[in-house]
C-alpha cells in the first residue's frame, strides 16, 4: 500500500477545521444542477455547445479567496474538472478547456489567489468524464439508456482513458507548485459502476505521492486515503475505522443542496445552522468543507455572498473555538450545548440559551476563568457545596463536580454564543494523531 504523508505534513488540515469548496464549470450555464448532462441524457455534441458561450467574466478568484479567508476558512478546493469533462486548467490532453474557449487558466488564477490570501491550495478532480470518447458507458453515463452497453462500448477503451486521466493528474500536480489537498471524485463499486481497478487506483495514488509527497488525498479512489469525506450529512460521533480507531474526516456540505449553480434552487441553509454544523464537526474531531456554486458568469450568488459575510462576522469573534480545536474528551456536554477544546481552553457553544444558569459536570476545581468569547466579558461561576444542596432551590440536586455558570438573561446578538473557560489540566481535546491511511467511505456524488 502507498504510504500516506507524515502527520507533520497533515497538521495544517487538523488545525484548519474549515474550508471552502467551489464547484464551477459548464454546468453553471444551463444552471440546472451540476449533473444536468446525465440527468437530462444529453449527448456530448448537444452539451458541449455550452463551451461556445462559456464566458466567466465575473469569476474573480482573488475575491473568492478573500471572502474565504475572512470567513475563517483556512483552505479552499476548486473543481478543476467535473464529471462533464470540461477542464478549467491548461492541458495538452484536450481542447475542451477554459484556456481554449475563453483564454483563461482559471486554475492558475485560483492557485495564485489562494497563495496571496495565505490559504492552503486544494484541487477537486473527477475520475468520471462523460465527454471523453473512451470513457465507458455505465450506470451514471448520459448515454446509458441509448442501447446495449456492450455494443455502445465496443469502440471505447478504458485503458486509453486511464492514460488521459494519469496525464491530467500529472499536469495538475506538476504545473502549479505545491498542492496541499487533492479531492478525487468518485468510485461507485457496484454492478454497472466503476471500481478502483478502472482507475488503476493504486498506481494513481502512488503517482500523487511521488509528485506531491506532502499532499493529502481523500478516500474516493476506492482504496484507503488520508481522510474520509461524508457528504451532505453530519456524523453522529467521531468517525472510526473497522477497529474502532478514530480517523480523520471532513463533512462536505452545500449552502443550498446543489454543488454547481442551480438557478431555481433557493433552499439555502441559514448562517446560524451552518455555524452549528461547523462546531458540530469540530466537536467530533472533523472539518467542514462548505460549498458555493458560482453562476454562469463566475460570480457568487447573492445568497452565498451574504452567508459568507455572516460567517465572517461570527468567525472574527469566535475563531479560537474552531481553529486548532477538537473534541472535549472526557467531558459531558449539557443539553443545548456543544463542547470544543483547544489546549487549556474549553469552549461551550450555547445552541440553546439557558435561563441564567448553566451546569457543567466534571469541572469543579478546574476552572480559572470564564468569559463570553464575543466580547471578552467575565462569566461568574460557582461550585455548590453538597452539604447545602438540600437548602437551595436554584441549583439543587447537582453533583459536587459541577460548575455552575451565571449568564445574562438576554442572549447575545451573535449567531451562536460561546463561553470560553480556562481550565487547569493537561489538554485532552486536541485532534488525535492520524498516522496511517484510511479506508474509503461510501462513494460521493459531488
Amino acid at each position: 500500500m502507498t504510504t500516506s504523508p507524515s502527520t507533520d505534513a497533515q497538521a495544517w488540515f487538523d488545525q484548519a477545521r474549515f474550508g471552502l469548496f467551489v464547484h464551477f464549470g459548464l454546468y453553471a450555464v444551463p444552471a440546472r444542477h451540476e449533473w444536468s448532462m446525465t440527468r437530462e441524457r444529453r449527448t456530448v455534441e448537444d452539451y458541449s455547445r455550452y463551451a461556445d458561450v462559456f464566458d466567466p467574466d465575473r469569476f474573480d478568484a482573488r475575491a473568492i479567496a478573500r471572502r474565504a479567508r475572512e470567513a475563517g476558512m483556512r483552505y479552499a478546493v476548486l473543481t478543476t474538472k467535473h464529471h462533464e469533462g470540461f477542464c478549467l486548467f491548461e492541458t495538452a490532453e484536450t481542447t475542451y478547456s477554459a484556456p481554449d474557449v475563453c483564454g483563461r487558466d482559471l486554475v492558475r488564477e485560483w492557485v495564485d489567489a489562494l497563495r496571496a490570501e495565505g490559504l492552503q491550495v486544494g484541487f477537486y478532480y473527477s475520475l468520471l468524464d462523460w465527454h471523453h470518447p473512451d470513457y465507458t458507458i455505465d450506470m451514471q453515463h448520459p448515454l446509458r439508456d441509448t442501447g446495449d452497453w456492450d455494443e455502445l462500448n465496443a469502440d471505447r477503451d478504458m485503458a486509453r482513458y486511464r492514460d488521459y486521466l494519469f496525464a491530467q493528474v500529472r499536469e495538475l500536480l506538476t504545473g502549479y507548485g505545491t498542492i496541499d489537498y487533492l479531492f478525487f471524485d468518485f468510485t461507485y463499486g457496484q454492478e454497472g459502476g466503476k471500481f478502483a481497478e478502472d482507475w488503476d487506483a493504486e498506481a494513481l495514488l502512488a503517482l500523487c505521492r511521488t509528485l506531491q509527497p506532502a499532499m493529502i488525498v481523500n478516500d474516493r479512489l476506492g482504496i484507503p486515503g488520508d481522510l474520509v469525506t461524508p457528504e451532505q450529512y453530519q456524523p453522529a460521533s467521531p468517525m472510526t475505522d473497522a477497529s474502532g480507531a478514530e480517523v480523520r474526516w471532513e463533512a462536505c456540505q452545500t449552502t443550498n443542496g446543489s454543488w454547481g449553480y442551480d438557478r431555481d434552487n433557493h433552499d439555502f441553509k441559514s448562517a446560524d445552522l451552518l455555524v452549528r454544523m461547523l462546531v458540530d464537526s469540530v466537536a467530533k474531531n472533523g472539518n467542514l468543507l462548505l460549498n458555493v456554486g458560482p453562476d454562469g458568469r463566475g460570480g457568487l450568488r447573492t445568497e452565498d455572498a451574504e452567508i459568507l459575510e455572516e460567517l465572517s462576522a461570527w468567525m472574527e469573534l469566535h475563531g479560537d473555538a474552531v481553529h486548532g480545536a477538537g473534541a472535549a474528551r472526557g467531558l459531558e456536554a449539557p443539553q443545548g450545548t456543544v463542547l470544543t477544546r483547544r489546549g487549556d481552553r474549553l469552549y461551550v457553544h450555547l445552541t440553546t440559551w439557558p435561563m441564567q444558569h448553566l451546569h457543567l459536570p466534571g469541572l469543579a476545581g478546574r476552572v480559572r476563568f470564564a468569559r463570553l468569547l464575543h466580547d471578552g466579558s467575565e462569566v461568574r461561576f460557582t461550585t455548590i457545596d453538597p452539604a447545602q444542596q438540600a437548602e437551595t432551590t436554584t441549583v439543587g440536586g447537582l453533583g459536587e463536580d459541577v460548575v455552575t455558570l451565571t449568564l445574562p438573561i438576554r442572549r447575545p446578538d451573535v449567531l451562536l454564543p460561546v463561553v470560553e473557560l480556562r481550565i487547569d489540566d493537561a489538554p485532552t481535546g486536541a485532534a488525535p494523531v492520524f498516522g496511517s491511511a484510511i479506508a474509503p467511505a461510501a462513494a460521493g456524488l459531488v
